[in-house]
């Protein structure tokens, strides 16, 4: 088993707490497990991404090749675009279709769609809205996650266990709202 992903968005929106579920659901696995976490201006709206490779076998780098990357999930479009060159061809794009515009140039979204229906394999829906209408505005990061577990191969169980660890000291609600996320974003992923 190996699993290569990239996990991109903006500053503040829960790519580190995608990483460290994924890790902690891997850790489970007995898998191995290497990561490198760029951090643009994170607290300025800027770019934050992580290479996060999973495998069962010993893993030499901690960086995806150009054309490696099994999945993106993208918390932000426009950054699932970015790393477009690092997607395998066979690989999965899972990200949400709502732009976070922090840059006086930001592409139109009908230029950014069309460069995602070029992919062969697309999850794109609202994160955001499905969070809100959902009671759990906090929680649009686990939604991602949830639509990316079939293509991430990790038992929808292993990342509900993981969510439980790594929320658990933050109460019951906080972990309740994030498995109830998670159960969302799966239900979207299917019926896409």
């Amino acid at each position: 088993m190996k699993t290569d992903i990239i996990l991109c968005g903006v500053g503040g929106q829960g790519i580190l707490s995608i990483a460290t579920i994924i890790g902690e659901a891997a850790m489970k696995e007995n898998l191995y497990i290497k990561q490198a976490e760029v951090h643009g201006m994170s607290q300025r709206g800027g770019d934050v991404q992580s290479n996060l490779r999973l495998s069962s076998d010993p893993i030499n780098s901690d960086l995806i090749p150009l054309g490696g990357a099994d999945v993106i999930i993208s918390m932000e479009p426009m950054e699932a675009l970015r790393y477009l060159p690092f997607l395998d061809k066979e690989g999965w794009i899972i990200t949400s279709s709502t732009p976070f515009v922090n840059i006086p140039n930001y592409p139109e979204m009908e230029t950014i769609e069309g460069d995602l229906a070029k992919v062969k394999n697309v999850i794109m829906f609202d994160i955001e809205k499905l969070a809100k209408d959902n009671g759990v505005p906090r929680s649009a990061n686990v939604i991602l996650l949830g639509a990316a577990q079939e293509a991430l191969g990790i038992d929808y169980e292993k990342l509900e266990d993981a969510i439980r660890r790594v929320f658990g000291r933050k109460g019951d609600a906080v972990v309740d709202a994030n498995i109830k996320a998670l159960a969302i974003g799966r239900a979207e992923a299917k019926n896409k």
